[in-house]
């Protein structure tokens, strides 16, 4: 599945932290230059340049991460060409433990696309008019991030399995059970065709 797709993401560094700015998700056939899928997440998790380097001032070749596969499988599903991922944080961290004990330290700078001090990335960035998949995950850690996207991104109809009992909290698209990763796509596809 990854050979029908081009994955390109803009990397960079913040303070010595790792970071990715946005991840395009493109199929390899088509020529289209603008996203007809927006997915905002909770980080770039493992995703990182192909060639290795950290500081591009354009976007590069993108090694996926399995998160993204699961992405690639919606857009499968449902026939998009071409999906734009941003994330609550553009910290670039594989363990969520460790990315929610970095938080606080976080606040320091400018590391979501949708703080204030960025609003001209997400204007730049962010395409309306497009469906929208909100899958960042639960955990109460991230609800003033989440509660941050939700407000700047302004979409009556998201898409997205939210928690019961929540507002701003939808399920992440790769829980640990592989039955529940084939459940999210499922659904989420199931309401992208409806």
């Amino acid at each position: 599945m990854k050979t029908d797709f081009e994955i390109n993401g803009l990397f960079y560094e913040n303070k010595n932290l790792l970071c990715r700015k946005y991840l395009d998700i493109r199929r390899n056939e088509t020529i289209t230059d603008k996203p007809d899928l927006m997915v905002v997440m909770m980080n770039p998790g493992s995703s990182r340049p192909e060639d290795g380097n950290e500081k591009n001032i354009i976007a590069s070749r993108a090694v996926p991460d399995k998160t993204q596969d699961q992405i690639m499988k919606v857009m499968n599903n449902c026939k998009f060409n071409y999906a734009r991922i941003l994330n609550l944080s553009d910290l670039r961290e594989a363990k969520s433990k460790v990315f929610y004990s970095k938080l606080e330290e976080l606040k320091k700078i400018p590391h979501s696309i949708f703080d204030d001090d960025r609003i001209n990335d997400f204007k730049t960035l962010f395409v309306r008019e497009i469906p929208v998949i909100f899958a960042w995950g639960v955990d109460k850690k991230l609800e003033p991030l989440a509660t941050k996207a939700i407000e700047r991104i302004n979409e009556t109809k998201p898409f997205g399995l939210l928690k019961e009992g929540t507002k701003v909290s939808y399920y992440h698209p790769l829980p640990q059970n592989y039955h529940e990763q084939e459940k999210w796509c499922e659904e989420i596809s199931k309401m992208l065709k409806t």
